[in-house]
């Protein structure tokens, strides 16, 4: 696995309310954006792999969706967790 458990303890230290809070969209929103960043580099390297691109596309959408979720719940936090991770929007 190309993220240990250590390494998703300290993402969701560092984003999210604690080490162990999995379930906070911040927290979520971290870890799709390290599940893309790492997809993609896939496929930079593999452009015919075409599971690999849906799934992809699929975390960008329900990363979309969180984004979405905390727009309409907290503005504040948006805007945080998209100057964070350096998200464009």
């Amino acid at each position: 696995m190309y993220l240990t458990k250590e390494q998703k303890q300290e993402l969701f230290a560092k984003h999210g309310k604690g080490k162990n809070d999995t379930g906070s969209a911040e927290g979520q929103i971290a870890l799709f954006t390290q599940r893309i960043s790492h997809l993609s580099a896939h496929l930079k390297n593999n452009r015919k792999d075409y599971v690999t691109e849906r799934s992809l596309v699929m975390l960008v959408g329900k990363r979309r969706a969180l984004l979405d979720y905390l727009i309409k719940k907290d503005i504040l936090r948006y805007r945080a967790i998209i100057k964070e991770l350096g998200i464009r929007k």
